[in-house]
């Protein structure tokens, strides 16, 4: 309900602008976003079917292999739809609750950090104990790990919607200069002090990224010193190639991760534009990569692709 001075109270009701500055071309944007997200959907679902038909890959990389794709179909699917709602069909509102669930399901999905903490671990296990590998990382541990990243995510951001709803009640604007609800975009939009908003939030970060990233690079700098100590050239090289493809889904997450969150927190003269694609780019690019990256990397799973696609049927 709006009241004298200009500013509302909570709304029901919030509109999204897109990407500020670029409104009249954004409906060319969009192709190159759909198109992502058709791969995304295609490559992972394709990965999806293959581990789970392909007993030979029932195996702990394989089957945090398929996290990450089920996530990431997971996350593409929250966002953009939603996003091409905006850019093509002229559909900018969106519910104040059903943005802060949206906000919950993108924060509870984005749990690509954790599974490659996971896919560390399971390399760390395989190139330095490979004798217990099956031991240590058993079927009841990697249930436990599936549940536990999900888990994180969804219980940490948790009170992120509740300090929304209970701390800030009055706002300047019921419009979202971004293409889905994003935290702090949701944050700026009160006139109410919202450092403890902002401070959780970076608690937040640090307890899934900083943390993540702390333990695969202790992970790998220990997989490498092992790879190093062997004695053979071959054995170094075969131990290595294992490595190859999450070291570059590890790479190119982090570095979207880092570079999106310090443009946002330190570019105050880069154009807003800027900041928005950066954030779609750095939670759909991933999934858009991951499978083509697992597939041109990972010989088993190239070699079954390969055998769906080319193989000949007998006449």
């Amino acid at each position: 309900m709006p009241i004298t001075n200009g500013t509302v109270f909570m709304p029901s009701v919030l509109t999204f602008i897109g990407i500020p500055g670029l409104e009249t071309i954004q409906c060319w944007i969009g192709i190159p976003f759909c198109a992502m997200y058709i791969i995304a959907l295609a490559g992972n679902s394709l990965l999806l079917i293959i581990i789970k038909t392909e007993p030979s890959l029932h195996e702990p990389m394989y089957i945090f292999l398929a996290m990450l794709g089920a996530t990431d179909i997971a996350l593409s699917t929250i966002i953009v739809p939603k996003m091409l709602g905006i850019f093509w069909f002229h559909l900018p509102e969106i519910y104040f609750d059903v943005c802060l669930f949206q906000m919950w399901l993108i924060h509870t999905f984005q749990v690509e950090s954790g599974i490659l903490l996971a896919m560390a671990l399971d390399r760390y296990v395989a190139i330095c104990d490979p004798l217990r590998h099956t031991t240590i990382l058993s079927q009841k541990l990697l249930i436990h790990i599936a549940v536990g990243v999900i888990l994180r995510a969804a219980i940490l951001v948790a009170p992120s919607i509740v300090l929304i709803k209970c701390r800030l009640k009055l706002y300047r604007t019921t419009v979202i200069s971004h293409t889905y609800c994003e935290h702090m975009a949701i944050v700026k939009l009160a006139i109410e002090d919202v450092r403890i908003n902002k401070i959780y939030g970076l608690f937040v970060a640090f307890c899934i990224l900083g943390f993540d990233i702390i333990f695969i690079t202790l992970s790998y700098i220990q997989i490498f010193i092992t790879v190093f100590q062997l004695p053979q050239k071959e054995a170094r090289f075969k131990a290595f190639n294992t490595c190859i493809a999450h070291i570059c889904v590890f790479l190119q997450f982090y570095l979207l991760a880092f570079f999106s969150f310090f443009t946002h927190r330190f570019g105050a003269h880069i154009p807003s534009y800027v900041h928005i694609l950066l954030s779609n780019l750095y939670l759909l690019v991933p999934p858009f990569l991951n499978p083509i990256v697992y597939g041109v990397k990972t010989k088993q799973i190239r070699d079954h692709v390969l055998k769906i696609f080319f193989s000949k049927n007998p006449s």
